[in-house]
């Protein structure tokens, strides 16, 4: 009995086995028929060549409709890793121009599913891209010898101007981190995507849509034809043009007034908060970021002291010095610190409990507007004073300067405007907590931080921010957030760009600060600090900046014309210039002119011709001389 007994047992844990073998199998084939693709991709990768049709890239015009940015013809090469036959890589490489490590290196980075999702030896890979005519004309004649490689004609970036590169930006190689991050999985390795700029915050827009030619195989791989007659095919959606609010001409005058110099120039339409020109100095031709040679043209730019990639007009958080002047005063006016009729001695400066902040004569003491007009610091070290020290109104410095700041945010200061353009940083703003931590202690008093009053001290902001306060000013007390593209085609812009933000201060005290901007050009009893931007038939409102610097100061103007309804805001922000009135000024007035007369008045064009050959650059020499990078 105990041996039948024994045998049962086996026959059913057999059995058992077999059956759990069975549906194991059986699962594992559901899994691979039904629910995975993978076979049935491997199978239809045999059989159909679906050949990508790639859209073209949209044209980029600026606001009076002349072309920037368009496309080229320019071809790339594919490989089919299945179809390469005794290749003569030496001679591969040669005629190519390349070394056989980059070759070796290529053909690695293509092969691995890891980095490239959608390697298949039976599909066409992107080899190299972008090449030039001149460059792939002799590989197209001994293409016969290549087999498994194609030319494939393709498009490569145009520049119609030698201006504009860091509004614009450019487009390269998706990198391997681009495509862990493409969720939408749009791209393919050795695809282009917008880097910088224009072409990297619209890129979606940009690139269109692709098509699709769905073609058949035989057996030994070759194409045979359409599947279906072409039933399955979609043609490429191109990319949607945009229009930038810069105007091209203005553009290029303002790079040319900062030639030899660093710093930045940003204006803005305050109706409408498009970027009308955009300058970080110095700069670079768009055109070298184009092609097989933009790797080590870029190379050479990042290695090069003056930093031409860094883009100073939304990355550099610098101290406004004096155009901050304007945000104080309209903050004291608000909080009942001062009124319009309120004076502040001023004998050569602020001087308070054995503390000075010089000042340059004027006469004192002087009410608001012409503390405007002339850029009084004690006005407005005494405004900072009353306010922050004011504890029977707030209680404590502490709360005191925490209102405060939300004044400065809402005027545009702290934190990234939302600029339509990557990299732009917040700038610095200070809070209590700030300072309790920098000072150690909570015991601190607003003579502790009284350069904060003259736009010194830990207070930085972007150029693109003071622009954006010289709008808001001139808009009394709103503003629509900057934004470079004024149109896009068959689209809407973001609700951003299109939605006015208004600030803390009443309306009514904004005229007060318009009246001392425009004494500051005409001029004050007291005296002005903007006389050379008094342009006849312009109304120009202006305030002068001079920051201190550990070398030689930086020279600020920011302004907008008219002084009613203005249609233009501007910032000139140079380093290293000296006074407000030196450099920033007289650029700003140029370019105000420039933009509502269309042209610059012969009599001052001798002022263009002045200030372009002026070289404030520091004693360093760059790592190369633009005519090699061009040549490259």
């Amino acid at each position: 009995m105990a041996k039948n007994y024994t045998f049962e047992n086996r026959k059913y844990i057999i059995g058992a086995i077999v059956i759990i073998a069975i549906l194991l199998y059986c699962g594992r084939l559901f899994e691979l028929q039904v629910l995975s693709n993978h076979y049935k991709e491997n199978a239809d990768s045999n059989a159909f060549f679906k050949h990508v049709l790639k859209p073209a890239r949209g044209a980029i015009y600026d606001r009076n409709g002349k072309l920037l940015v368009f496309n080229q013809p320019a071809y790339d090469i594919t490989v089919t890793i299945r179809e390469i036959q005794n290749l003569d890589t030496l001679d591969f490489c040669r005629t190519l121009d390349i070394t056989p490590e980059f070759f070796r290196r290529r053909m690695e980075e293509i092969k691995n599913k890891r980095t490239n999702p959608g390697y298949s030896r039976y599909t066409p890979q992107s080899f190299m891209s972008q090449l030039r005519p001149e460059e792939v004309g002799v590989f197209q004649e001994k293409l016969f010898k290549f087999p498994g490689f194609k030319v494939e004609r393709a498009t490569i970036r145009k520049y119609s101007y030698n201006s504009a590169a860091h509004a614009l930006g450019d487009i390269a190689e998706i990198s391997k981190k681009e495509l862990e991050q493409d969720e939408e999985g749009y791209y393919t390795q050795g695809e282009y995507v917008g880097k910088l700029g224009v072409e990297h915050s619209y890129e979606k827009q940009l690139r269109g849509e692709k098509g699709v030619e769905v073609l058949l195989r035989d057996a030994h791989g070759r194409i045979q034809g359409k599947y279906m007659d072409g039933a399955l095919d979609k043609k490429p959606i191109p990319g949607k043009n945009l229009t930038l609010g810069l105007d091209i001409e203005l553009q290029m005058l303002a790079e040319q007034l900062m030639q030899n110099k660093r710093g930045a120039i940003v204006a803005i339409d305050p109706r409408t908060g498009e970027i009308l020109c955009f300058v970080s100095a110095p700069s670079y031709d768009p055109a070298l970021m184009v092609g097989r040679q933009r790797g080590a043209n870029q190379m050479l730019l990042n290695q090069d002291p003056f930093t031409p990639l860094f883009n100073r007009a939304i990355m550099s958080a610098y101290p406004p010095g004096s155009t901050f002047k304007t945000a104080q005063g309209l903050t004291f006016l608000q909080e009942g610190i001062i009124d319009v009729t309120t004076s502040f001695p001023c004998y050569g400066g602020f001087v308070h409990a054995g503390l000075r902040v010089g000042c340059h004569p004027h006469g004192s003491p002087v009410p608001f507007i012409p503390s405007i007009s002339t850029s009084c610091n004690a006005y407005y070290c005494w405004g900072l004073y009353r306010m922050i020290d004011n504890k029977k109104k707030y209680g404590s410095s502490h709360v005191a300067l925490d209102r405060w700041k939300d004044y400065m945010v809402s005027q545009g200061f702290g934190y990234p405007l939302g600029v339509d353009l990557p990299g732009e940083k917040r700038g610095l703003i200070p809070n209590s907590e700030y300072y309790t931590k920098a000072f150690k202690t909570e015991n601190w008093g607003a003579l502790r931080i009284i350069s904060t009053a003259i736009g010194q001290g830990e207070v930085l902001l972007t150029p693109m921010q003071i622009a954006n306060l010289a709008a808001t000013i001139g808009n009394r007390g709103r503003f629509i957030t900057p934004h470079i593209v004024k149109e896009i085609e068959n689209d809407q812009l973001d609700s951003l760009y299109t939605t006015w933000r208004h600030t803390m201060v009443d309306p009514k005290y904004y005229e007060y600060v318009v009246e001392g901007m425009r004494g500051a050009v005409i001029g004050s009893p007291f005296g002005s600090t903007c006389r050379r931007a008094n342009i006849p038939g312009l109304e120009i409102c202006g305030k002068t900046g001079t920051a201190q610097n550990t070398g030689k100061d930086h020279s600020i103007f920011m302004g907008f014309a008219p002084m009613n309804n203005p249609d233009i805001a501007i910032c000139v922000y140079v380093e290293n210039g000296g006074f407000g009135a030196t450099y920033g000024v007289p650029i700003g007035a140029l370019l105000i002119e420039k933009y509502q007369k269309g042209s610059v008045a012969p009599e001052r064009q001798y002022l263009i011709d002045q200030i372009s050959n002026a070289n404030l650059m520091p004693n360093l020499k760059p790592n190369f001389l633009p005519h090699e990078l061009q040549n490259r």
